[in-house]
């Protein structure tokens, strides 16, 4: 004797909801040809029936008839699927904030997003979601500085034209100094000084001075540190640089306006016109590629950081290039819109 299919009773309410379903174009239409199936149901119509209207199978009529009757309208959606495990769930959380509490790699004194993707075996933008959902920003910082120099736009032009077409058969070089990077230790706790404000405690231990060549064509970073700030300090840097190319290879230097890279008229004059110097406008050191490559090294290395010695100091930022340079890119170099108020001085200089 076959079984009796399970009754659908609707109240007046009910039968409207399923009549706005059906001719809702809206409605997901598996969700609208559920609706109709249970209309037909509630007509008092066999499974069998109802599976000709609609043209499915008298199983699947069976099934939604249960499923309504058992959970009303809801019973119309699907059903939780378990579906592939999550990747980055909490499992993968709690791995990031445990690493995060571990000391980063030699040669940084802070994480980063791409160290802890390579730490992790995940991807930079898995990482970086899992940091923002926790409100953690790592080396979040914004700045911009207006120049007001008469030559800007002729300035600007010179030098994002070297960047975007450097001349045929050169090598276009950023070229910057950090001065007087300190060697401090840093102590635990804090101290209160005369204007009532808690500081950290440190130690100093002497300075250092670091003088670098970004290749803007592949990011390669050439550095050299010295105790003095000189004029012959940087011409002596140049000459390390530029004996390594040959002989018919211009060299194009960006620089900012730094006392040191001026003045070097005599030493130019040796390379008969190989080596051209072009100086960024005052109050924009930002055009010099090599203030990104300084930002990443003081958020890398120094930010945070106790040294005890020069020595200490040096070989952290020599092992920092050396790592750099094993995956150096050039920069995407580029600056956001800003606000009419930070750039009607400039407008004024085209």
């Amino acid at each position: 004797m076959p079984r009796k299919a399970i009754e659908i009773t609707l109240t007046k309410e009910q039968r409207e909801q399923l009549d706005t379903i059906v001719r809702s174009h809206s409605v997901e239409r598996r969700i609208a040809e559920r609706a109709g199936i249970i209309l037909s149901c509630a007509a008092g119509k066999r499974n069998q029936s109802v599976a000709l209207e609609h043209e499915t199978s008298a199983l699947r009529v069976s099934k939604w008839r249960k499923r309504y009757a058992k959970y009303g309208l809801a019973g119309l959606e699907d059903e939780r699927r378990p579906g592939k495990p999550e990747t980055y769930g909490v499992a993968f959380r709690n791995r990031l904030l445990s690493k995060l509490e571990t000391d980063p790699p030699d040669g940084m004194s802070r994480w980063d997003c791409p160290t802890l993707a390579e730490q992790l075996k995940a991807s930079n933008h898995a990482v970086w979601r899992a940091l923002k959902k926790e409100g953690i920003y790592l080396h979040k910082a914004r700045s911009w500085y207006t120049s007001t120099d008469p030559e800007f736009a002729e300035k600007s032009a010179n030098i994002i034209g070297l960047y975007l077409n450097p001349p045929f058969n050169a090598l276009v070089l950023s070229v910057g100094e950090k001065n007087s990077a300190q060697v401090s230790t840093r102590e635990s706790g804090y101290i209160e000084t005369g204007d009532q404000k808690l500081v950290h405690a440190y130690k100093r231990h002497g300075t250092l001075n670091l003088i670098d060549a970004l290749n803007a064509a592949t990011g390669f970073i050439k550095g050299q540190t010295s105790k003095t700030k000189k004029r012959e300090d940087f011409q002596n840097f140049m000459d390390n640089v530029i004996q390594d190319l040959s002989e018919n290879k211009n060299v194009h230097v960006i620089l900012d306006n730094y006392c040191t890279y001026k003045k070097n008229d005599e030493w130019l004059n040796r390379y008969a016109g190989r080596v051209y110097c072009h100086f960024a406008h005052t109050s924009a050191s930002w055009f010099n590629q090599i203030e990104v490559w300084f930002e990443i090294l003081s958020c890398k290395v120094l930010k945070g950081a106790g040294f005890s010695n020069v020595a200490e100091l040096k070989n952290a930022i020599e092992a920092f290039i050396i790592r750099h340079n094993q995956s150096a890119q050039p920069f995407k170099w580029r600056k956001p819109e800003s606000a009419d108020s930070e750039i009607k001085n400039n407008i004024s200089n085209l």
